[in-house]
């Protein structure tokens, strides 16, 4: 972060790739492979990062384009990182994105037994 900016609760997008110099792009990309990043979303459904996501994001983009991981070997890296304790936030943020995993698949299994029953 640079020294002029001031430390907010939340960032936006544009925000967060002028912090860390990740574009946009890679950010909602990064989204859907890295279940620990969830930023919020607010109503208008516009991302919402925290510090915790901030520096999550800068996280990965070290071991992917420092360490020059694969984005498994930085899956594996992040997940090992939480195991170990580094960061209660990466474990909690870990388990934050097993329980929205399984109410996902609930939802959709859900949906599609409301399908079968009205046709």
């Amino acid at each position: 972060m640079t020294t002029d900016a001031v430390e907010k609760l939340y960032y936006r997008i544009g925000e967060v790739e002028s912090i860390t110099g990740v574009p946009a792009y890679v950010l909602r990309y990064w989204e859907s492979e890295f279940k620990l990043l969830r930023p919020k979303k607010n109503p208008a459904e516009q991302r919402l990062y925290r510090q915790r996501d901030l520096d999550l994001v800068r996280r990965i983009k070290t071991l992917l384009y420092e360490e020059r991981l694969t984005l498994e070997g930085a899956k594996k890296r992040l997940i090992g990182e939480s195991r170990r304790g580094s960061s209660d936030q990466l474990d909690l943020g870990l388990r934050e994105a097993a329980y929205a995993e399984t109410l996902r698949r609930i939802r959709t299994r859900l949906t599609e037994l409301r399908a079968r029953l009205t046709s």
